[in-house]
């Protein structure tokens, strides 16, 4: 050890002993853009944060089989009120509006750069209708005097399992109202959240015989599909209706090294969540 004499004859400002090197931390991934082109040839770019915890810097299979989906069956969306929960870039959420939703509500975790990137995607779609009756009956998308050309489509922060009243003000009409349609794309794999998306479809789906949430997913780790499939099997301790309606094999998979049974991971499949009869409240 050097003598206390050394050590002080030392001016640690100037040498800048304990500064980290300029690259000692790696760059944080910067944001990427994928796109999704329609059955009518249009292109939605769709930009994706370069990082989350959550995995909304991906853009995931159910995400794009989902909107398929929705594209050749236009009336699940058409004039309904729509939810997305873990939306990411929120391309199921785009598509509803597109298609002539009357609402919807594109969510995700509430982190600040998540949630400015779902509005980028909402804000740079021109194929979003206006819900303006003295506008263009399309939107181009972009904000003018600091006003946004449409208010069918908005973006939110929510936590799943929370208090959802923050997301039920965006509905018309009557304060009690609830979402015709709900959609979880790739969010199954959060095993120890099924309890808690539960819980949001119980507080915000409308208790109506044509109110449907849409699961689609594909088991990214083979292995634990079993824990994926769990969500269903609480769903109908619940009480839920659950029916499977698609199941699709993709090309590839999403990531070419994954580990697990390959045809497993091209999979993508599709469910749908109602309420049960004794739950109906349908109005009169």
């Amino acid at each position: 050890m050097a003598p206390s004499s050394d050590i002080d004859d030392i001016d640690t400002a100037d040498v800048g002993l304990f500064d980290e090197p300029e690259d000692y931390y790696p760059p944080s991934p910067k944001p990427t853009m994928q796109t999704y082109t329609t059955h009518q040839g249009q292109t939605i770019n769709l930009h994706l944060v370069g990082y989350s915890p959550t995995e909304a810097h991906h853009l995931w299979n159910g995400s794009r089989v989902i909107s398929d989906y929705f594209e050749s069956n236009p009336s699940e969306v058409k004039d309904r009120t729509v939810l997305e929960l873990g939306a990411g870039a929120g391309l199921p959420s785009i598509m509803a509006a597109v298609l002539g939703a009357r609402k919807v509500v594109m969510t995700d975790f509430p982190d600040a750069d998540i949630v400015a990137t779902m509005w980028k995607n909402i804000d740079e779609c021109k194929f979003i209708p206006s819900s303006s009756p003295s506008s263009s009956s399309v939107s181009t998308g972009e904000q003018e005097d600091g006003e946004r050309k449409q208010d069918v489509l908005v973006a939110k922060g929510f936590v799943w399992g929370f208090d959802p009243v923050p997301l039920l003000a965006e509905l018309p009409n009557q304060p009690d109202e609830r979402f015709d349609v709900l959609i979880l794309a790739d969010l199954l794999f959060r095993h120890s959240e099924h309890g808690a998306l539960l819980n949001t479809i119980r507080d915000t789906l409308k208790r109506s015989r044509d109110s449907k949430a849409f699961v689609f997913f594909t088991s990214y780790r083979p292995w634990l599909q079993h824990k994926d499939l769990a969500f269903f099997d609480l769903a109908r301790e619940r009480g839920y209706v659950v029916d499977k309606i698609l199941d699709i094999k993709m090309e590839r998979p999403l990531f070419e090294d994954d580990p697990g049974d390959k045809e497993i991971l091209k999979t993508c499949t599709g469910w749908v969540v109602k309420w049960p009869e004794s739950e109906i409240q349908e109005r009169q």
